[in-house]
């Protein structure tokens, strides 16, 4: 495999390319060796998901398009940045407002610490950001997990 691979793909902000998003990703993912129905392509896509509908939902119109991009770096990192061109940046919201609305970056985080990764937000050149999440390939793909999945009900 090489050191470094990537794909990305720009959708417009429509529910229905949150779907789109999810698809490319795991036939990327399953590329690279990781299958369809598995619990850290599971993560990927629900992440990819999240990071998606929030740029659907949350630019009210001023990004008419977003960026997937998906990199896997030496087989260390997996790398998901959703890029929209709206200049607000996340926030977290109160808990009351999650109740219905909101819940996505409390998602992505949890999902992002609970995979030994990392979250970061930077600015676009141009305006708009880029909301990344940097998790260790080796933690998806090692012998140890899928002996560990095949334990667990």
């Amino acid at each position: 495999m090489a050191d470094h691979q990537e794909v990305s793909v720009t959708l417009p902000s429509d529910p229905a390319s949150v779907a789109v998003a999810r698809r490319y990703v795991a036939e990327a993912l399953s590329e690279w060796g990781l299958p369809d129905g598995d619990g850290a392509a599971d993560t990927v896509r629900l992440i990819v998901s999240e990071l998606a509908t929030n740029a659907v939902q949350h630019t009210f119109g001023q990004s008419p398009t977003f960026t997937v991009v998906l990199a896997l770096e030496r087989e260390e990192w997996l790398r998901i940045g959703v890029t929209d061109s709206h200049p607000r940046w996340p926030r977290r919201l109160p808990a009351a407002v999650q109740q219905d609305n909101g819940r996505g970056m409390v998602i992505i985080r949890w999902l992002t610490a609970e995979s030994g990764g990392r979250l970061s937000v930077s600015p676009v050149e141009g305006g708009g950001k880029t909301v990344s999440v940097a998790l260790p390939w080796h933690a998806a793909t090692s012998p140890e997990r899928d002996t560990a999945d095949r334990r667990c009900p």
